[in-house]
């Protein structure tokens, strides 16, 4: 077992239980296979010579195809086996690793977690690019400007006698016109 820390500070640190090292470390590693405590050159099974090391590790092998990661149950198994019999177990789906992409004419963006916007008017998932709805022709957009073009077009409530007549700007009061700051 190793020793710990120094007299002053008894509870800092821990001595390597390398035989040949003995190094005082103060952010030392303990080993979940031996359970010894070990400096930063010795920290890894191979550098300490773990003896329980050669059942600790768990290895997956990636399909290409669907993305999925496939434990190794047997050790040394080939990885061609396995995802041969991935393939035909029916578990391997290709549409599964296809990531979605912005739904705007023209973009391939990808959408990810941080890079995706939810249109509140049209409901489509657009990327950061088209996240106005100008910009990723929402019908909702289409049908305000249409409602405001019509309103323009009919004068509209709040825009009646607020214009002066031939200056296309609006009109002030007198008062407000003579007002001069200094």
């Amino acid at each position: 077992m190793a020793r710990r820390g120094t007299e002053a500070f008894p509870n800092l640190g821990a001595h390597c239980d390398e035989p040949d090292c003995n190094q005082l470390d103060f952010l030392p590693f303990d080993c979940d296979g031996c359970g010894k405590v070990f400096c930063a050159a010795h920290r890894t099974y191979r550098d300490h010579g773990c003896a329980k090391a050669a059942d600790q590790g768990r290895t997956v092998v990636v399909c290409p195809d669907c993305g999925d990661a496939i434990e190794r149950l047997v050790p040394g198994q080939d990885e061609r086996e396995i995802l041969a019999a991935h393939a035909q177990s029916r578990r391997c789906d290709p549409a599964k690793k296809r990531k979605p992409r912005c739904s705007a004419r023209r973009c391939k963006e990808q959408l990810t977690f941080s890079n995706t916007q939810h249109c509140k008017g049209c409901g489509r998932k657009v990327c950061l690019k088209h996240r106005f709805p100008p910009d990723h022709d929402c019908a909702a957009s289409a049908r305000a400007a249409a409602g405001a073009a019509a309103a323009r077009r009919a004068g509209g409530e709040c825009g009646r006698g607020a214009r002066e007549e031939g200056s296309g700007g609006w009109a002030l009061p007198a008062s407000i016109r003579s007002l001069k700051i200094f």
